[in-house]
């Protein structure tokens, strides 16, 4: 619905999901909406430029001796068709496998995960959403009985006169809702920030508390204790709203102020006192981000920080960071989950989709397997085929390098993208795609707000939409009978059948609601529902309406420092770039504001070592080694670097970042690496684009 003052439509950015009016000649304002309150933050002001961008696909490629040609459409569709054809009838169904994105609309997602079920027939389809979300997802799910992230809108924060804040950097992973905790501060709001760095959003913070990487467990888990220990526990509710508080507090014996205070680097006062802040408050909160739970323990991390949430009578929640991080995962492109959060390997979940789909529940295949472990599977030889679709997984992944060498020696690599990514110049098949401007669709952000983004514009002469670019595979694929769409709404539309009496049900957001302006959060039953914006007021979502403590006991992170390797490395975010940077690195005026990952060193280790602001520096890990400039940083742990990740090839920090996997969720060990750090006598190397594209 395009105005005078442009199309109305929502961010492709974070999670925040932030309103703006957006014109085809890429300039950008901000609307008036409970979520950004009619702001922007930089990201969101620059994001037009995307749409015009010299850069931009706009031509299919396809390998040809080892090097991306130009190729016509109907070429490009046909090597991949035919290239997912040959491996099926070689070597079996599985052996291909389908990537996608959590910044993907929720109609992209759903397609996606019908197309892999459907059009491929494997089990194997996964999404980037995996290295964020899935162990607070998980922990939410064993937990509280449903996953829905901050579980309350943004306007109830100022209503808590505690919140504690663990691993995340709100202020530059979700720059508009520093508004909202600022509200809340303002108000009287108390902060406790757990971050191994004082960074902007630990500027809000009563306590700052800065442990090693790796160690939030031992934290969470010595604060419950603490409070039990006090007798601070909120017993009322405990008793009519929980169940397993004895085994998990079991589990925390002898995890004291002065055991926590050596495990995590802090000083036994200062957990005491976090401890103290959280028993008095009136109404506590505890959230967490991804430095928390982005590890092989992430898991258990999450649910000691929801014990810690229930022990209180306090709300738990966790902050999604991509844009349709929520949606992504309740859409089906997640390996055990079909859409709705309906369970792949349950009976009665398997038929109601099935129904939906117009095909026998035997015919949906099982539970596949997770992102990574897709990727290993690649390198083993046993998935030889994939497609790629709103991700970059090399450079994102953990031990980049030798995903780089397993992709670039796949058999079949389909990558659909609007800009020619580090993963896309491995590809035998590139598909020019749209941008989140050039189709409609729905996205649902972190407070579990359904929006409606607009498309302001076709995709570019050239390039084709998302959605059609998978309904001609499937048609290819001999399956077009169950993708016969003409618009995002024909796709939405049975989505919200497909979910409908669900955990996320959406059967009730209508398209119409939608466009009308109405606020609808999920679940959302029938279509004069209200929506639910506090899931949990009244009881939780298990069957008996109670929630679960869970025993936690305290895990070391897979690799600890050594004589070799002695300090912590850990990742994150700048204001300025978003996940791998494949768009925002594009973008002139954020690259100008940040053109290169930063090495962040305490000035007393920088000084040690010899590296001068600027100098450049070698960080090595047991994976691989990297050089990046230096930043001194005199607040963050001096045996901790921080490098942001949203870069590819030399610069990519997740070359030296630990593969090893969550059990419960396979999330990789992201947050904390042991490395050694020497100054390095040459500049950064750089990586040939050009060389990048011929097949090693």
């Amino acid at each position: 619905m395009e105005t005078a003052t442009g199309t109305p439509t929502h961010c492709c950015f974070c999670a925040m999901q932030c309103a703006m009016q957006l014109h085809p000649d890429g300039t950008v304002r901000p609307l008036p909406h409970p979520i950004s309150g009619g702001k922007l933050c930089v990201l969101g002001l620059t994001s037009g430029e995307l749409l015009g961008h010299a850069e931009r696909l706009r031509t299919p490629l396809v390998r040809k001796g080892g090097r991306l040609e130009p190729a016509s459409w109907e070429e490009a569709l046909e090597v991949a068709v035919q290239g997912f054809r040959h491996i099926a009838a070689e070597h079996g169904k599985s052996a291909n496998a389908v990537y996608g994105g959590g910044s993907l609309s929720n109609e992209k997602a759903y397609l996606l995960g019908k197309f892999a079920r459907l059009a491929l027939g494997t089990p194997h389809v996964d999404y980037n959403g995996r290295y964020c979300m899935s162990a607070a997802a998980a922990a939410q799910n064993r937990a509280l009985g449903l996953d829905r992230g901050l579980n309350r809108p943004l306007a109830d924060l100022p209503q808590h006169d505690v919140i504690l804040l663990a691993g995340s950097n709100a202020a530059e992973c979700l720059p508009m809702l520093m508004p909202h905790l600022q509200r809340a501060k303002e108000g009287g709001t108390r902060f406790i920030v757990v971050d191994p760095r004082r960074t902007t959003t630990a500027n809000l913070a009563t306590l700052h508390l800065a442990p090693r990487p790796g160690t939030d467990l031992a934290l969470a888990n010595s604060l419950l204790y603490l409070l039990a220990r006090d007798q601070r526990l909120d017993y009322g509710f405990i008793a009519e709203h929980t169940q397993g508080l004895e085994e998990a507090l079991e589990a925390v014996q002898g995890c004291t102020a002065a055991w926590a205070a050596e495990v995590c680097g802090l000083m036994p006062h200062e957990i005491e006192q976090a401890a103290e802040l959280l028993a008095g408050a009136r109404k506590a909160l505890v959230l967490t981000g991804r430095g928390a739970d982005q590890n092989s323990r992430g898991v258990a991390t999450s649910l000691a920080f929801i014990n810690l949430a229930l022990a209180l009578g306090a709300g738990f929640g966790t902050l999604t960071g991509q844009a349709n991080g929520q949606g992504g995962r309740e859409m089906g492109q997640k390996a055990d989950q079909l859409p709705g959060y309906r369970d792949v390997e349950d009976p009665a979940d398997r038929r109601a989709v099935a129904r939906v789909w117009g095909i026998e529940p035997e015919q949906l295949p099982g539970k596949g397997l997770s992102a990574f472990e897709i990727l290993q599977a690649i390198a083993r030889g046993e998935i030889r085929g994939m497609l790629v679709m709103g991700s970059n997984p090399i450079p994102s992944s953990p031990r980049s390098d030798w995903v780089r060498e397993a992709l670039a020696r796949m058999e079949h690599l389909v990558v659909i993208d609007s800009f020619l990514s580090e993963t896309a110049r491995h590809a035998r098949v590139v598909l020019p795609g749209a941008l989140w401007s050039e189709e409609d669709g729905t996205t649902t952000n972190l407070e579990g707000r359904v929006v409606l983004r607009r498309a302001v514009r076709p995709p570019l002469e050239g390039a084709r939409g998302d959605q059609e670019i998978l309904c001609a595979l499937a048609a290819g694929l001999g399956a077009g009978q169950y993708f016969d769409y003409s618009r995002p709404k024909d796709v939405y539309d049975e989505l919200r059948r497909a979910t409908r009496g669900a955990k996320a049900d959406y059967y009730g957001i209508t398209w119409e609601r939608l466009e009308a302006g109405e606020e609808l959060f999920w679940p959302c039953p029938s279509e004069d529902h209200p929506g639910t914006p506090r899931p949990f007021t009244q009881r939780f979502a298990h069957a008996d309406g109670r929630a679960r403590f869970s025993p936690t006991p305290f895990r070391p992170s897979a690799e600890a420092p050594t004589t070799h390797h002695p300090l912590y490395l850990t990742t994150g975010r700048v204001l300025y770039h978003y996940l791998t940077g494949n768009h925002t690195r594009r973008l002139g005026r954020l690259f100008k504001k940040c053109s290169e990952p930063l090495l962040e060193v305490h000035p007393e280790t920088a000084q040690r070592l010899g590296l001068a602001e600027g100098a450049v520096a070698e960080v090595s890990s047991q994976r691989a080694s990297a050089r990046f400039r230096v930043k001194h940083n005199p607040r963050i742990r001096s045996d901790t670097l921080f490098v942001p990740f949203h870069w590819d090839g030399s610069q990519a920090v997740n070359r030296l970042t630990n593969p090893v996997l969550d059990p419960i969720c396979q999330m990789p060990e992201f947050k904390v690496a042991a490395v050694s750090l020497a100054r390095a006598e040459d500049g950064p190397a750089k990586v040939s684009q050009e060389a990048s594209c011929i097949t090693p």
